[in-house]
This record gives C-alpha cells, structure tokens and sequence, in this order.
C-alpha cells in the first residue's frame, strides 16, 4: 500500500482519488479518521476534499482534532508526503502544517465551475511534470477558498518558492491570487482546485492525471 486516503463524516472526493490513482496503478487503501496510525507502507497521504464535519465552526477546524491526524503530522515532519485537496487543504492549515488561513469567498457564494491556473513554481515532486508558466484548466467547488496570510508570510512564501499555483482570470480575494501552496521542505502539498475531477478526456480533459503522476516516483 501506497497512498493512504484518509475518510472524514463529510468528506465527499475520497473514492474519486482512489480511482484517480488506480488509473495511474498506484496502490491506495481509504483509512477511517478514527484510526490512530497510518499503515506502515504509506508513501503518500492524501486528504480529499468534501465538508467534513459539516463545516461547522471553520471548514477543517474539527476535522484536524481526529485521532488520524496525530499519525498525519508526525508523518509529515519525518519528510512523508503530504496532498490535501480543498477541504483537505483546509484542514492541514487549521492543523498547523502549511502557513495561512482560509476565509469565505469574496462574493460570499459556493462557486462550482472550471477555472485557468498558472504554475508558479515546479521544483516540486507534485508539479514536476509542468514547466513555470503552464496554464492550467481545474475544477473549483468551495465556499471557503479565499486564502489569507499576513505580508511577512506572503514575502517567505514567495522568497521559498512555495506558491504552487495561482488563479487566472478568477478572483475569490485569495491572496495573490493563490490556489495553491506547499512547505518549505515541499513534502507537504495543499491546493483548492480538484485535480481528481479531471483525470479523463470524459470529465473535459485528464490534467488533473497529470498533476498526480508527479507523485509516482516516490511510489
């Protein structure tokens, strides 16, 4: 076993990953959030998005206290690979694990539709496959998407090249225009776009497939 899909109440993309991942051949096992350890083959842990917990107080600020969470973070500061995916997203930065913050969007409404990225920065395992400068078209859904970090996070962010991903021709007020954001060791990965809702020609086009490929080679 390979990728460990961690399963909230409330996540909704967990089986969309694990598909997402079995057309690649990669191993993947769904791991409940009451468990209290990852299985010991796990390379990469995915957090996928959906509502858990409803949302209730912040979206992720409940999810993070699970017992999973525990094994999550301690995996992630020994350099273990880290994805999380909208609400997954939300969840690593309540937890502590990427710097910043999410608020509602800017129009306050749930948006669900394709947007254009543009690749910011690709010395990365995630986006290896992409060069500077790629644009990128993803899906969105979220209420909660609009990132925020404070003017000294922001200049270290761009100082580290940890600004993975940014919106083109969408503005949710996120910062910069940023959708997505890594650590400084890039190990640990979190994006609001869906990259497993588009992984075949039929869902309009598989560059989501190719965002997850980066990830075979520590497979």
């Amino acid at each position: 076993m390979s990728v460990a899909i961690l399963q909230f109440l409330g996540t909704n993309c967990e089986y969309d990953m694990e598909y997402a991942f079995s057309l690649l051949k990669a191993p993947t096992k769904i791991i409940w959030h009451q468990e209290r350890k990852l299985p010991s083959e796990t390379k990469l842990v995915v957090i996928p998005g959906g509502f858990s917990y409803g949302d209730y107080l912040r979206s992720g600020a409940i999810a993070r206290f699970a017992p999973i969470m525990q094994a999550v973070v301690e995996f992630a500061q020994k350099g273990g690979y880290v994805l999380g995916i909208c609400n997954g997203f939300q969840i690593l930065l309540e937890s502590g694990l990427l710097p910043g913050a999410m608020k509602r969007n800017e129009n306050l409404h749930f948006v669900s539709k394709e947007v254009a990225l543009r690749v910011v920065n690709n010395d990365n395992v995630f986006l290896q496959r992409f060069q500077k400068g790629d644009l990128l078209k993803v899906p969105i859904a979220n209420a909660d998407g609009n990132y925020y970090i404070d003017e000294a996070g922001l200049r270290e962010l761009e100082q580290k090249g940890q600004i993975l991903l940014e919106y083109v021709g969408y503005h949710n007020g996120s910062i910069r225009n940023i959708a997505g954001i890594c650590n400084a060791q890039k190990n640990i990965f979190g994006l609001m776009p869906h990259p497993e809702r588009c992984v075949e020609a039929v869902l309009g086009g598989d560059i989501g497939l190719k965002m997850l490929e980066g990830f075979l080679e520590i497979l």
